[in-house]
């Protein structure tokens, strides 16, 4: 097959290209950023096009037109939860609604949306793809509005799409204020770790790897507009995942973690049922310390990301 891959300029994208590609398929990738470092993209290699799908569009499609592929996946999005009540909220809908509808007004070929579990809201057990929606941030309403939209585009107009939720991520390469890669340098630098909230807050916890199985066990073998979840049976909170970092890496809890305010309209759990996908033959491989291990590694052989500034910073 031929895929496009938007967004593939950050982590879970670049692992999904790499993943598709010894799989077999032919893959060119488009991200708003021109390529990153080797540090952030591993090496992986493959025809990469830096377009804005919120400013470049036209851009984009003629690459598309190009290529003709068989599938789009988009892993493309302005990203955060609790970052979205920031004064630039206006983003969240620019990229992940406004850009999106229309490029899938101009495509007629697969394709699969990276959604978000954060769509159904804070949960007390896991929901599957039928659980009333409960998006609590600018980014989770963006994210599940034009899920909406792929949806009626599909039973309207015929469009062949998927949508898949899958939980948080982990992987090497990916931006250094998420929790795991921020723990492991703060353990390693032994420079402190602020704990919104103490770390209540339970999310589950997937490996990369993982969801690219899963999107590519959707475009071979899924139903044509079906949603499908993808995470783990269980979630893990805040600080025990803060606290399996810090055992891996040798860093102290009671020297480094400063207990921190929540942030702003944060979920305390997204947990997702996994049923439905696991019916088409996917099954979680890689544990959560096995993960965590994998970005261990994956830090200690580029020694200038201790060096790197590990705050967050809203691009545009």
């Amino acid at each position: 097959m031929k895929i496009v891959v938007l967004g593939a300029g950050g982590a879970f994208g670049i692992n999904f290209s790499d993943y598709a590609m010894k799989d077999g398929h032919r893959v060119i990738g488009i991200g708003r950023s021109p390529r990153k470092p080797k540090c952030f993209s591993l090496g992986i290699e493959f025809p990469y096009y830096p377009y804005h799908i919120a400013f470049e569009l036209d851009y984009i499609l003629e690459k598309i037109k190009y290529f003709k592929p068989d599938v789009i996946v988009n892993y493309a999005a302005q990203g955060e939860g609790a970052a979205s009540w920031g004064k630039d909220n206006w983003r969240f809908y620019n990229t992940n609604v406004t850009a999106l509808v229309k490029l899938v007004a101009a495509i007629d070929c697969h394709f699969i949306q990276i959604g978000s579990s954060e769509v159904y809201g804070s949960v007390n057990s896991p929901v599957n793809e039928q659980a009333l929606t409960n998006p609590t941030s600018p980014y989770s309403v963006s994210k599940l509005a034009f899920d909406q939209h792929l949806v009626a585009m599909h039973k309207i107009k015929g469009l062949p799409m998927n949508i898949i939720r899958p939980s948080n991520c982990i992987v090497e390469g990916q931006q250094l204020h998420r929790i795991v890669p921020k723990s492991l340098i703060s353990g390693l630098t032994r420079r402190p770790i602020p704990l919104h909230g103490g770390g209540v807050a339970r999310k589950s916890y997937l490996h990369a790897t993982d969801l690219s199985r899963a999107v590519m066990k959707v475009i071979k073998d899924g139903t044509m507009g079906e949603i499908y979840n993808v995470g783990p049976d269980e979630p893990v909170t805040i600080r025990n995942l803060v606290g399996i970092c810090l055992d891996a890496c040798g860093g102290s809890w009671d020297k480094l973690v400063e207990i921190s305010p929540e942030r702003t309209g944060q979920d305390y759990c997204y947990w997702v049922d996994s049923s439905k996908i696991k019916s088409l033959g996917w099954m979680r491989e890689i544990g959560l310390r096995d993960s965590v291990e994998m970005v261990l590694r994956w830090i200690k052989a580029y020694p200038e990301l201790l060096e790197m500034d590990t705050s967050f910073v809203m691009r545009a």
